[in-house]
């Protein structure tokens, strides 16, 4: 959906709709780093849809999801820029109204408290899982521990994983607690 600068120009199937957050979202200035060149790709497995835009800014966020929602909603957001401020507008974050969001992010690089926010007000949000606790969010922009990876302190190498089934069920296992969650599928 996005690679190189350049943006899908028509919407995918089932998108298109008017995005209402587009209202809520203030105009970005350019971004002239190389993170508006980032490669965004709608991932499709049966009837699942994940969305993962790498680094792309909020400024190419607008143009992508304003006025119309050119990505539809998705199953799984894949938190742009680590959960850095400079992406997730709310014009991408509500419009594509993601069930379950992870956030790739470092204790010390991204999970910045205004992303955080803006992901869990997000229509539809059932859980927000993240990699590290975010050290810039302290206790008030982290999700529970059961949802975190890497607890404060030194990196223990644990992960996030994704199970997926064609009818749109999923499974996120967090190998920190060796637990999963399960996700039905959407209506």
């Amino acid at each position: 959906v996005s690679s190189d600068g350049a943006l899908i120009k028509k919407p995918l199937r089932g998108a298109g709709a008017t995005n209402m957050a587009c209202q809520s979202s203030s105009p970005y200035p350019a971004d002239k780093t190389e993170n508006l060149r980032s490669l965004g790709a709608m991932i499709t497995f049966g009837k699942l849809r994940i969305l993962d835009l790498g680094d792309l800014t909020s400024d190419k966020e607008m143009e992508l999801m304003c006025p119309l929602n050119r990505l539809g909603h998705v199953d799984i957001y894949i938190v742009s820029h680590h959960g850095w401020s400079q992406s997730g507008s709310p014009a991408l974050v509500h419009g594509i109204a993601p069930r379950v969001a992870i956030m790739d992010n470092g204790e010390t690089k991204g999970g910045s408290p205004s992303s955080w926010d803006i992901i869990r007000k997000s229509p539809g949000l059932e859980d927000l899982w993240q990699s590290h606790f975010s050290k810039e969010g302290g206790t008030a922009h982290n999700v529970a521990d059961p949802f975190i990876a890497n607890l404060a302190g030194p990196d223990a190498g644990n992960y996030l994983k994704v199970t997926a089934w064609k009818d749109g069920s999923f499974e996120v296992f967090n190998s920190r607690t060796e637990t999963s969650e399960h996700y039905a599928a959407a209506h």
